[in-house]
């Protein structure tokens, strides 16, 4: 890539693009209704309620701050229910719903669209089966997308390579809907998104320090496969970020 080649992706970081936009016709301003900020679940699907987060699950902030590392080596003991339930919920867990479309969650998110899903990638965490899971923020509560006991194999292809991702007892996957914050911010959601999901994998990274677990996040994977991987349609909905989570 050539210098000129670079300057032009340099504009994506910078907020220019939103003195060009006439926020009078964005579908917001003109009367659409908000799309959900949780995708529904199917009739056949049955919901895994979660333990409520547990307040014992705590350290210091200095310490949690001071103690963010990645890691990359995991020991092979599995995470249990009532940790990963905390996670999610330092992730993604829902404050309150305040309107339709609008929610306030246990992170910042512009216009408080919230434009993501959870998707968990499990291998090892206790009373769960292998397989891809989705988080419902509003009950709280897993769904069963699919099981799958090969996802030791198809994590490292789907991460170009990243072996270490085999190793984790479950991986964070992050899937972005734009059309959410699209629908109020028009073409500069996109810039908006990429900070929110940010927030999103730190508050991980945090609250790992209380469950005696680690992560690391991973920004470069094969876009298509990991897609295929979670189901989703790569267009209207795709992975943008992941994070494969173990315990020390």
């Amino acid at each position: 890539m050539d210098s000129q080649q670079i300057a032009s992706q340099r504009e994506f970081l910078k907020d220019s693009l939103r003195l060009m936009i006439d926020f009078r016709f964005t579908d917001q301003h003109m009367g659409i209704e908000p799309p959900p900020t949780q995708k529904p679940t199917q009739p056949e699907q049955q919901l895994i309620k979660l333990p409520a987060p547990d307040h014992r699950y705590s350290v210091s902030l200095f310490d949690a701050i001071a103690g963010r590392q990645s890691h990359r080596r995991f020991a092979g003991s599995p995470v249990d229910l009532a940790e990963l339930a905390f996670l999610l919920w330092a992730t993604q867990g829902l404050r309150e719903e305040v309107a339709p479309g609008t929610a306030l969650r246990t992170v910042p998110s512009a216009g408080c669209r919230h434009p993501f899903e959870t998707y968990l990638l499990v291998t090892n965490v206790t009373d769960l089966e292998p397989g891809v899971y989705r988080y419902l923020p509003r009950e709280h509560a897993l769904v069963l997308e699919r099981a799958d006991g090969d996802l030791i194999e198809k994590l490292p292809p789907a991460t170009l390579g990243q072996m270490f991702t085999a190793a984790a007892a479950v991986t964070f996957v992050w899937t972005c809907i734009p059309y959410r914050t699209e629908w109020r911010y028009h073409a500069a959601a996109h810039r908006v998104i990429l900070m929110d999901v940010g927030h999103v994998c730190q508050n991980l990274y945090l609250a790992c320090a209380a469950v005696g677990a680690c992560t690391c996040a991973i920004a470069a994977f094969h876009q298509e496969l990991m897609d295929q991987l979670v189901g989703v349609d790569g267009e209207d909905e795709f992975v943008i970020y992941l994070a494969p989570v173990g315990k020390i």
